[in-house]
């Protein structure tokens, strides 16, 4: 024998040896994906977190949770750290049972519209099985509808009480702004401006076609294109359409004499459509206004002060910038007022003076200004300049203006700034290789400042948020909520109390009560997953590697499946979203397992993982990365890390990957196809933009970048070039599958249509699934749409295909 046939020899008995040790999975388990559908997930856990419910006069709350054994009601007294129950279940449950003359049990109370009043009692609602007969409020004709039963529970007594002759409240009509004194209610019409007074509004809130109605028109000029508010723009609008009222989106002065309002003229705005095939009783075509990339035909915003008072508008001047975007701040919710009937959107500023904020088109420059309703221009406190793009967040002011704090990535990390009143810089808040993500809470009297922040705890992964505070002179600074998991605190309106919620991807999650000097006061609840692993459930592995510049950190999760078994050559799916807003990488622990957990049980590897140009809560560099490169800059790092894992664990088999994303996961899925079309083998890319070209401005120009020229005549333009699926189509070797709702008005389904042709004048085979009447999310095809991805998978990967026309798993879901 030759030494070369003896080589040979050795090389197949070698990959003879390595094929015997792992065995590759060549049966689709349907059965175990089945298992762990949405609707089934959501029978076996509950509550993932407390959500608190702030009391208006002191610093309790109140927060409902639910568990295998039922739902429960619960007052947290902050002050002592006790939690008690706002009532006996079992209790509770006789006591309706003899009111209602239904039978209920400690589990299955069918509580609804529980409701705090004046920290003094929670109202709620029971709803018979009893039919009652009711005069329609709209047509005076009689109906049937369940009888509903009106209760109080008094909080120092316990006591329940029926409310007689109990008539379930409307709620008020979403269209009306009313001013902060309710003397107002300004609406919208038909595109012009129109107020009632609460008396009125009351009228409406019970039946809107009340002929009785008394209303008044504030603005005549208003058009579809150039409105004063909003209208209906139903391409097959009627008569009486138009006089329905809608939302005016006004911003109102503390002391309601006067409203601000952005007034967009999108006469220029070119028009797109889709088509409604299911509508009846024919299809109906859809027309909205879309601005695309690179497009000169831009909407102009103005921005309008209106006095209630002498019934009289004016436009301030904002102009700065070319097709500049224009945005009133407004004054922060409280969190105590979050279940009013009725919420005020009233203007960051005092009476007479307001701040906004303009942006160009390019999203290099974003100037921080104050307007006066008495002066005709606005003054500028702040200008933030960059050469990639500039984000902010909401500012907050300090002694009635006198200061202000200003979140800003000037150094190429988030972080907090302390102006004066004029826009002169005071003092850096807070700096360092961190991210700070927002304030959340602000006490002007100990000057401190409370915000949520990422990547500061060294060793942690730098996506986990917590909470800190620090003193307005930058000193002090605290980590609030210590742990290495991710944190996502609600936290009272004075800053004094939050409530944590913590977990990891491997960790299930838990609720604790802190202070704002960070001392836990008590842990409040931890969700029970012990149903979940009943039935075969467990954790994904967290893991990091290199990207493929060899320095960056990435982080990641891989998802098995739970029958996993070592000796067997699983392939390799990574579940992708470029970014650059997000990344598809949990955090924390969630119930939402489509497309990582439960794809992993038909019998693939499945994993998520960061890449450079993704996350924006890391440095302003990380996350620009792509800038200037929005359909390539992501791949590399997908391919790299399937590389490294699949070297690391001898059960991956790196030579049948998969890729699979939504909407810029689509897109990005599909590039990985055409891109490194020896590496990645199928991909299922659902509601892709493959033609960022004709995706919406907002996002494309953003992270792709815009380039702003000006003519020697002074003239500016826009220019606007990216690369695109579809010019590569000719690359792709492997199995594709393309995804869409057909009335998708976010992503054009013309993005696939393109792709679609690029691919059949290219000679290629692919496949294409068409989902009628589904917008961007696939709403009720969502499961029908899982399916037929793991069809393709499993087809494509494992081997294993399905032939029956049916999906028996979608029967017993």
């Amino acid at each position: 024998m030759t030494k070369k046939s003896l080589f040979i020899l050795m090389l197949l008995f070698t990959g003879l040896l390595c094929s015997a040790q792992q065995t590759p999975v060549t049966t689709a388990n349907y059965e175990l994906a089945a298992r762990f559908s949405p609707k089934r997930v959501n029978k076996l856990v509950f509550s993932t977190a407390v959500n608190p419910n702030w009391f208006k006069n002191s610093d309790k709350f109140w927060y409902i949770y639910q568990t295998p054994e039922g739902t429960f009601y619960y007052i947290v007294d902050p002050a002592t750290g006790a939690k008690k129950p706002i009532f006996d279940n079992a209790k509770l449950a006789a006591q309706l049972t003899e009111i209602v003359k239904d039978p209920f049990d400690a589990q299955n109370i069918p509580i609804q519209a529980f409701k705090l009043v004046d920290d003094r009692k929670f109202t709620f609602e029971i709803k018979s099985t009893v039919d009652i007969e009711v005069k329609d409020e709209k047509t005076g004709k009689p109906k049937k509808e369940k009888k509903v039963h009106g209760f109080e529970i008094d909080i120092a007594t316990g006591n329940l009480t029926e409310i007689k002759d109990y008539k379930s409240p409307k709620p008020y009509p979403r269209w009306g702004s009313v001013s902060p004194d309710k003397k107002y209610v300004v609406f919208s019409r038909d595109f012009n401006l129109y107020y009632m007074d609460m008396e009125n509004f009351e009228k409406a809130r019970k039946n809107e076609e009340d002929s009785t109605i008394i209303e008044h028109q504030l603005t005549t000029e208003g058009t579809e294109e150039f409105g004063f508010g909003s209208g209906d723009n139903d391409f097959y609008v009627t008569e009486k359409d138009k006089k329905k009222r809608t939302g005016a989106f006004i911003v109102w002065s503390p002391d309601s004499k006067r409203f601000a309002m952005v007034r967009s003229n999108t006469s220029k705005v070119k028009d797109l459509w889709v088509i409604d095939v299911l509508a009846e009783p024919r299809p109906k075509l859809e027309r909205y206004k879309y601005h695309m990339p690179g497009e000169s035909e831009a909407p102009s915003r103005h921005l309008y002060v209106y006095d209630m008072e002498s019934k009289t508008a004016k436009e301030i001047g904002m102009a700065a910038f070319k097709d500049q975007e224009i945005r009133v701040s407004t004054t922060p919710q409280l969190k105590k007022d979050m279940f009013d009937e009725i919420r005020h959107n009233v203007w960051l500023g005092d009476n007479e003076n307001f701040y906004v904020s303009r942006v160009s088109r390019d999203l290099k420059r974003v100037d921080f200004c104050l307007a006066n309703v008495n002066i005709d221009t606005v003054k500028t406190l702040v200008e933030e300049r960059l050469n990639t793009y500039v984000e902010t967040r909401s500012v907050r002011t300090v002694n009635n203006g006198k200061e202000f704090i200003w979140w800003s990535e000037r150094t190429g990390w988030a972080h907090l700034y302390l102006y004066d009143g004029d826009g002169k810089l005071k003092n850096a808040i807070t700096s360092g290789e961190y991210h700070v993500e927002d304030v959340v809470a602000v006490d002007p009297v100990q000057r401190v400042i409370y915000f949520t922040a990422n990547a500061k705890e060294s060793g942690e992964n730098p996506y986990y948020t917590h909470q800190y505070r620090v003193n307005f002179d930058g000193s002090n600074l605290r980590l609030l909520n210590p742990g290495d998991f991710n944190h996502e605190a609600n936290v009272s309106d004075n800053g004094k109390y939050f409530v944590d919620n913590y977990s990891r991807v491997d960790t299930a999650p838990k609720s604790s009560l802190y202070d704002n000097n960070g001392k836990k006061l008590a842990d409040l609840e931890q969700t029970d997953l012990t149903q979940l692993f009943a039935i075969g459930y467990k954790f994904p592995e967290r893991f990091t590697v290199k990207a493929g510049d060899g320095k960056t950190d990435l982080y990641g999760v891989m998802y098995k499946p739970f029958d996993f078994d070592s000796t067997k050559l699983y392939p390799i799916i990574e579940y992708v979203y470029p970014g650059p807003q997000t990344e598809a990488v949990n955090a924390s622990w969630t119930k939402g397992m489509d497309r990582v957990d439960r794809l992993a049980q038909i019998g693939f590897i499945v994993i998520t993982v960061g890449n450079r140009g993704g996350h924006p809560a890391r440095s302003k560099w990380y996350h620009n990365y792509g800038y200037g490169n929005l359909r390539d800059y992501g791949l590399e790092d997908k391919k790299v890390v399937a590389e490294k894992l699949a070297a690391k664990h001898k059960f991956i088999d790196i030579n049948k990957v998969g890729i699979h994303g939504h909407s810029g996961g689509g897109f990005m899925s599909t590039a990985a196809m055409l891109v490194y079309p020896d590496f990645f083998k199928v991909a299922v890319s659902s509601a892709g933009n493959h033609e960022n070209n004709i995706y919406n401005r907002w996002w494309s120009e953003q992270h792709h970048g815009v380039l702003e020229q000006i003519t020697e005549k002074g003239d500016t333009t826009f220019k606007y070039s990216i690369d695109r699926n579809s010019q590569i189509a000719k690359n792709l070797k492997g199995h594709l599958m393309l995804v869409h709702g057909d009335i998708d008005n976010n992503v054009h389904p013309a993005n696939t249509m393109r792709m679609v042709n690029a691919l059949i004048k290219a000679n290629k085979r692919f496949d294409m699934l068409m989902l009628p009447g589904q917008r961007h999310g696939f709403g009720d095809m969502t499961e029908y749409f899982f399916w037929r991805m793991g069809d393709y998978f499993s087809k494509h990967l494992i081997g294993d295909s399905r032939e029956e026309r049916e999906i028996p798993q979608m029967n017993n879901n």
